[in-house]
């Protein structure tokens, strides 16, 4: 049997949970595990259910079923996912190398249920490791005057291969608003401070120059406001007066492989609920 996933908000009211739980057990099918939460200042309901559908079920058809109620029914915005799904994924570099080994080795691992379809930089620096794991690689060549042109052909390649998700591994070029509306799926940053203290370049300067104790990593949707997309997690370590530039970086990495791992997986498993600029993350 497969299993469904369902992520749904809207307006709050009495009997919701009792409405979904009862029209999935009315078909035979099995709750396999339900969280949910309620947002009281904006008076705005939160679920996350997933359960098994009946043997006598089209698994595809239930979901879109369960979803025509959602909607009309209850009112409420809703998003299915299936246990089969194998999304394909698209990975943006420029030339640090530490997340694309470890997005890489997940994937090939079989942690996570996704396809990797290629590798798009805009340096030439990465092509070799990217080849090592059988990734396509793709280079555009963006400066100001070709930067229209290097998007377009960009997304003219995620469009040819279906991308339902885009990594930034450390992507050091900021995607313009034209490109997230065409783009088409969710894209996923991360960006190494705790947002929201030293956005922009260089953040790891910033925090030696101001002298923190604590420096972070954050993952966070992509949206045309540079740093400031809804974020999907976060961590800090612990740094003193002894670390310079250089160490605060290379503790910052093992942050970030970690932090971009678990916002994607989180994704990937129908964990996150955007809404307005904050999101919803169910464990």
């Amino acid at each position: 049997m497969n299993s469904i996933t369902a992520l749904l908000y809207g307006a709050d009211r009495p009997g919701i949970v009792a409405k979904v739980a009862g029209w999935i057990h009315e078909r035979g099918s099995n709750v396999l595990h339900a969280d949910q939460h309620l947002d009281r200042q904006e008076n705005v309901f939160f679920q996350r259910i997933e359960w098994e559908s009946s043997l006598n079920s089209n698994t595809r058809e239930e979901g879109m079923a369960f979803q025509e109620m959602v909607q009309t029914e209850l009112g409420m915005t809703v998003r299915i996912g299936y246990d089969d799904d194998r999304p394909k994924i698209g990975v943006m570099v420029s030339k640090a190398d530490h997340c694309l080994h470890d997005i890489s080795l997940r994937v090939r691992s079989g942690e996570w249920n996704a396809e990797l379809a290629g590798v798009l930089s805009n340096h030439r620096d990465l092509q070799n490791i990217s080849e090592s794991y059988h990734l396509p690689f793709h280079y555009f060549n963006l400066s100001p005057e070709s930067r229209e042109l290097e998007e377009a052909n960009q997304i003219e390649w995620i469009q040819e291969q279906k991308i339902e998700l885009l990594i930034l591994a450390r992507y050091m070029q900021i995607l313009s608003k034209d490109f997230l509306e065409k783009a088409g799926c969710p894209v996923i940053n991360i960006h190494h401070s705790f947002l929201p203290s030293f956005a922009g370049a260089k953040p790891y300067h910033q925090a030696y120059t101001r002298g923190v104790k604590l420096i972070g990593a954050t993952a966070h949707y992509v949206t045309e406001d540079l740093d400031e997309g809804p974020i999907v997690g976060q961590d800090v370590t612990r740094v003193s007066h002894r670390h310079g530039p250089k160490d605060l970086i290379e503790k910052g990495r093992d942050l970030e492989k970690i932090v971009l791992s678990t916002a994607v997986r989180r994704h990937l498993q129908n964990r996150v609920l955007v809404y307005q600029n904050k999101t919803v993350v169910f464990d």
